[in-house]
């Protein structure tokens, strides 16, 4: 009796708890694809199931285009259509029970019938916030929640700060030499990290709203702050120019990249250059992340200089920091910052630089 128990308790948990697992790591592959493309939205990643076989599946592609759940329905097979009814949808993150710029996705998923929804984790949203769970079984669809719930949430934490904490998420990234240096002194330009952290970092540029830099690294370095090294769009230039001292012939005024200049004397447009006024007397980071909120950017990845780094790091105000530890000696130079209250997440090596990532500890 006893190990007739035991099988039919392995049977359970093959069919009911792996597949949901298995299923919803799948939402979040596909959900990552939409990476830079979909902000100010949610990523989100879904599948549909019969009897353990996914039979359809999709992601939210762009900006303003359909979400996932009505992706997924849409790439099942005309054989396969008279299944839906029948099947399991797994979507990572709660149906969007709103009219937006379209249409709610739980009266799409109420109108095929589904009757079983899975969800990986609850949508914050004050527009959604669990009504797109009570719209479902309200309906009479079973909901079962809270699969794979913290890579979920991981997945969205641009997002989910962006609407609880009335910001964006806040990256700070820098590449610092063998002895703990930024930069040699005097200062002036100099590439530390080789050519894989490059790339990567550009990568991180693809997927992030925003890039930010500080006056005295505009005026050195007269960086492109572009994705030039990974497949993906650019993210938004924001640059603190307080007295609008920057010469003309730098590159973030000379291409056509949507720039944002914080400065302290006025507000105006130009093309894809934009001025935001700032009182620069006041809380500063928070003044800062405060414009790029209304600005509709859900995160930001500050590239520095060292003032600016400070900044944000003497202020509490950042969420993650990238730090390319590299092979490079400068003997004396600007100091690289220091961390606190940072807990290391991962840590691993490329080439000869060690990348090694923080996430803030409240």
């Amino acid at each position: 009796m006893f190990r007739d128990c035991a099988f039919v308790l392995i049977e359970f948990c093959n069919t009911i708890m792996i597949p949901h697992s298995a299923f919803m790591l799948r939402c979040l592959e596909l959900a990552a694809k939409g990476g830079g493309y979909v902000a100010p939205n949610p990523m989100v990643g879904a599948v549909l199931v019969y009897q353990d076989q996914i039979i359809g599946e999709g992601w939210h592609k762009q900006y303003g285009d359909p979400h996932a759940e009505v992706n997924c329905l849409q790439s099942v097979k005309p054989e396969h259509q008279s299944l839906i009814a029948k099947s399991t949808l797994y979507v990572s993150l709660e149906p969007c029970a709103h009219h937006g710029k379209t249409p709610p996705c739980t009266d799409l998923i109420i109108r095929h019938a589904i009757p079983r929804v899975v969800i990986g984790c609850t949508d914050t949203f004050n527009k959604v916030s669990g009504k797109g769970i009570a719209q479902l079984k309200a309906a009479g669809i079973e909901v079962i929640t809270g699969i794979e719930e913290a890579a979920c949430q991981n997945s969205n934490r641009r997002f989910f700060t962006f609407h609880e904490q009335q910001r964006p998420y806040v990256f700070l990234k820098w590449a610092q030499s063998a002895d703990g240096f930024l930069a040699p002194e005097p200062v002036q330009q100099q590439m530390l990290s080789n050519p894989f952290s490059q790339r990567l970092v550009h990568k991180m540029r693809s997927e992030e709203a925003a890039i930010l830099v500080g006056y005295q690294t505009a005026r050195i370095d007269n960086p492109k702050l572009n994705n030039r090294l990974w497949t993906g769009p650019s993210p938004m230039r924001v640059v603190i120019d307080r007295d609008l001292s920057l010469p003309n012939h730098l590159h973030m005024f000379s291409d056509h990249q949507p720039t944002l200049i914080i400065n302290g004397l006025k507000n105006a447009n130009s093309g894809t250059i934009r001025w935001r006024k700032m009182d620069f007397i006041n809380n500063t980071a928070a003044s800062i992340l405060n414009i790029l909120h209304e600005e509709n950017l859900l995160s930001v990845l500050i590239e520095g200089g060292s003032q600016t780094l400070d900044l944000f790091l003497a202020s509490g105000l950042w969420d993650e920091a990238f730090i390319v530890q590299t092979g490079v000696t400068l003997q004396r130079g600007i100091p690289a910052p220091g961390l606190r209250d940072a807990h290391l997440q991962e840590q691993y090596a490329l080439g000869n630089d060690q990348i090694a990532i923080f996430i803030r500890q409240s």
